[in-house]
């Protein structure tokens, strides 16, 4: 069974989540932020083995401490898609922007697309592509836990901002109704900020994507 456990970093509060199978062990990082120390405390805290580090997005308060956890354990750097190359070389001026510690231009040791299937433990993660907020999102859903980690995608009570280079406000409503909500209303979902929620939630009362929104 997929089990997982949200740690916000950073001043700006990303949820780092860690997931893992609970019969093996096998444990993934997912947008860790930054606090790397911490999360790979978290990790050794809970007994766990860190199998890959995964992104949905490059931006810098999602990727921002991939590099320095992979460093530290070994682990892989996996995704996101390849269209979001350009936001992980540029991870340096995000940072000098926000006025974080200096960081170098992150390359992942895998790039994902839309329909792959990622291993942990005994467990599957399906990849879908969800563009929008950036070009090359991705999110992953756990169908024997009916979980889906969606970065900027999704939120309980709002959507992700489309404003950023890459980002289309229309590709982002299509993503979200016609990747994320297919997949069932009793999904829960864990975003990049802010509690969770479900699918089925937000389909009644998100005021930018539920059905009655949408109907016009």
């Amino acid at each position: 069974m997929l089990e997982h456990c949200t740690l916000p970093v950073t001043p700006l509060e990303q949820n780092a989540t860690l997931i893992w199978c609970n019969e093996t062990g096998r444990a993934a990082w997912v947008d860790p932020g930054g606090e790397a120390p911490t999360l790979l405390a978290r990790v050794r805290d809970q007994g766990l083995e860190l199998d890959s580090i995964l992104l949905t997005h490059g931006h810098l308060d999602h990727a921002g401490g991939a590099a320095e956890l992979a460093r530290l354990s070994g682990a892989p750097v996996i995704g996101p898609q390849r269209e979001d190359a350009f936001w992980l070389e540029q991870l340096p001026q995000q940072a000098a922007m926000f006025g974080f510690p200096e960081i170098a231009p992150l390359t992942p040791d895998r790039w994902l697309d839309d329909g792959e299937t990622l291993e942990l433990g005994n467990e599957r993660l399906q990849v879908l592509h969800c563009p929008g907020h950036t070009p090359g999102h991705v999110v992953f859903f756990s169908p024997s836990a009916r979980l889906a980690l969606v970065g900027d995608v999704l939120f309980n009570g709002a959507i992700g901002r489309s404003d950023f280079p890459g980002g289309n406000g229309r590709v982002l409503i299509e993503s979200i109704t016609q990747k994320l909500w297919p997949l069932g209303d009793d999904v829960r979902f864990i975003p990049g900020h802010g509690p969770e929620s479900t699918f089925g939630e937000q389909r009644r009362r998100n005021p930018f994507v539920a059905d009655h929104v949408l109907a016009g």
